[in-house]
């Protein structure tokens, strides 16, 4: 018989990578993965933030999430700083920011690393809820934004002659990423969420014939590095969120490396 933790961190897990990876196919195909970290980062301000306010965290999380999502996207208009270095700036200026703010918060209340690394074996009833939850708003957001995105992806200038509105469109994606990382923080870490939308996607990339299908074996190969990374983590005493983007980088360079390696033969 399995335990009660074990059930519930392999639920968490499942949900978190089949809300994660279909999301990070976009994110791979706009060359956003550092867009995504930055978005990671504030996470900690919102842990933060949330202890601070008395209010829930992962409330907390969506909400500074959101408002740094926002913020890059009105950035996107300029032209002077490159936005790479906009990216930067503002990932580890959050960063930072997150870790003053924590140390406001004291020890005992906050448990730094489970927060930045993950946590998947304390996952509760309630964090289930928040993760099955919003991976069903999230994923029918997504399915709703699908074709006007994928439109936007090939071509974004074709996208707007056609008639899609390309800046609202743009807003509500970067939307669900911040939705995504609040609520892959507790399962993977704050620092190694962009892993997890990343990893699968690059692994299905050389399988997969449409868009729709890379989505969806990316999910599946998120599901299956996720509980195997938690078959290593209890098998070896490792930390859970590491011992997850171990199996990922596994999944991705026994998979799709050699793969792709024979491609460019």
């Amino acid at each position: 018989m399995l335990d009660d933790f074990l059930i519930r961190a392999a639920l968490a897990g499942i949900g978190t990578a089949i809300l994660a990876a279909p999301l990070g196919c976009f994110v791979v195909w706009r060359r956003m993965a550092y867009f995504g970290e930055t978005i990671a980062y504030s996470g900690l301000l919102g842990v933060a933030l949330g202890f601070l306010l008395g209010i829930d965290l992962t409330l907390g999380v969506i909400a500074t999430a959101v408002a740094m999502a926002l913020l890059l996207t009105a950035f996107q208009a300029q032209r002077k700083i490159p936005y790479d270095t906009l990216l930067g700036i503002l990932a580890h200026t959050a960063l930072a920011a997150g870790l003053i703010a924590a140390s406001f918060v004291g020890g005992a209340r906050l448990d730094l690393m489970g927060y930045l690394f993950g946590d998947i074996l304390a996952v509760s009833k309630t964090d289930l809820a928040w993760i099955w939850g919003g991976a069903v708003a999230v994923l029918a957001g997504l399915f709703w934004l699908w074709r006007p995105l994928l439109a936007m992806t090939v071509n974004e200038d074709l996208a707007a002659a056609e008639g899609v509105p390309v800046r609202r469109t743009g807003t509500a994606f970067i939307l669900l990423i911040a939705v995504t990382v609040a609520l892959a923080m507790k399962v993977i870490g704050i620092l190694l969420i962009t892993s997890l939308m990343i990893f699968p996607t690059a692994a299905a990339r050389p399988f997969a014939k449409t868009p729709e299908q890379m989505a969806v074996l990316a999910g599946a190969g998120a599901a299956a590095a996720v509980c195997g990374g938690l078959y290593l983590s209890l098998r070896f005493d490792t930390a859970a969120g590491p011992s997850i983007v171990i199996a990922l980088a596994a999944l991705f360079f026994l998979v799709a490396a050699p793969a792709l390696a024979f491609r460019g033969r």
